[in-house]
């Protein structure tokens, strides 16, 4: 079945239950707008607060690579940041390869990658993920300043020393 429309104004349930025969849909493979990637991922996985209740087995994008870096980055790598922890919490990513521009007529400006994800049947349990999504995002606010800084306006500073010191991995003294 091919649907024509704005996937991000598209509500699907509603539509595919028009058509009893068709199953749910279990992939998704798109070349997607690059100025849109954000708010696709997160129709399509959801957010650390609100994972998507049903989601598809197998997602295959087509990315700019630098998003697709990000998506696929380890820690430790200069890639690596906020949208990665976002995205790595709901799915498990994999880059399968990388498309130069001069493989498009006309070429753009930007390569392009192919990165699949294959969203986890139930992400891992966070015991507050508000306070998750919330840490996530103060704690990649600003990429040159201090981790405890940008954490200050959420957790008490000493109960924040505490937890940074326990979680260092050089021996330390218990808070």
């Amino acid at each position: 079945m091919l649907l024509e429309g704005d996937f991000l104004a598209i509500d699907l349930p509603p539509l595919l239950a028009a058509f009893p025969n068709f199953q749910r849909p279990n992939k998704v493979v798109a070349n997607i707008p690059y100025n849109i990637t954000g708010p696709i991922l997160e129709k399509l996985l959801g957010t650390i607060a609100q994972p998507n209740p049903e989601p598809v087995s197998s997602i295959v994008l087509l990315l700019q690579k630098e998003v697709a870096e990000r998506l696929c980055a380890k820690p430790g790598s200069r890639a690596f940041g906020a949208l990665t922890v976002r995205v790595q919490y709901l799915a498990e990513c994999q880059w399968i390869a990388t498309v130069p521009a001069q493989a498009f007529q006309p070429p753009p400006k930007v390569d392009s990658a192919i990165v699949r994800l294959i969203p986890r049947a139930t992400a891992p349990a966070a015991l507050e993920p508000r306070q998750l999504d919330t840490l996530v995002k103060l704690g990649f606010a600003t990429k040159r300043k201090m981790l405890r800084n940008n954490l200050q306006s959420v957790v008490d500073r000493d109960r924040l020393n505490c937890l940074l010191r326990s979680a260092s991995p050089q021996p330390s003294v218990p808070c």
